[in-house]
């Protein structure tokens, strides 16, 4: 995939209807060595900030999935890797912070801290993107990873 695009893509996906979590992830199938549907598949549980629960934001979700592939590890006493693995998602999730302000989905929507999580996901309509910053927030995640990406020699 052309590197410049990914962000776009990523956006391109939220707006076709897949959630932010797939949106991020599907753009970077490659990266994790899986066929677009897997990708979509296995991020689809983390949009709306993890099933809808409104918690960290399913497109930061889709950016550690990623990171995951790409810095992971799978010796469970490779200390040095999880090491790194968790400075690469906490300096990407800082990122995310200070671009969008907030890392919580129900706080970048602007919703009630006491309302309850639904698992109903809403209709995409043209209202729902007028209302939602998601798009541009799957674009900012997908463009923390790019850049950090590139940085590191891994695009």
């Amino acid at each position: 995939m052309e590197e410049k695009g990914r962000a776009d893509r990523a956006k391109e996906l939220f707006m076709q209807g897949y959630n932010c979590a797939q949106s991020v992830a599907g753009a970077y199938a490659d990266l994790l060595e899986l066929p677009f549907e897997t990708a979509v598949r296995l991020a689809s549980g983390f949009g709306g900030g993890i099933g809808r629960l409104r918690e960290v934001c399913g497109a930061m979700c889709g950016a550690a999935l990623v990171l995951g592939a790409v810095y992971g590890y799978e010796d469970p006493k490779a200390f040095a890797a999880k090491k790194e693995l968790y400075e690469q998602v906490q300096q990407a999730a800082g990122a995310f912070q200070l671009e969008n302000g907030f890392l919580r989905c129900r706080d970048l929507l602007g919703l009630d801290k006491d309302a309850r999580p639904s698992a109903l996901p809403e209709r995409r309509s043209e209202e729902y993107y007028k209302k939602r910053p998601c798009a541009d927030i799957v674009f900012t995640a997908a463009d923390i990873l790019q850049r950090r990406l590139q940085q590191d020699g891994k695009l």
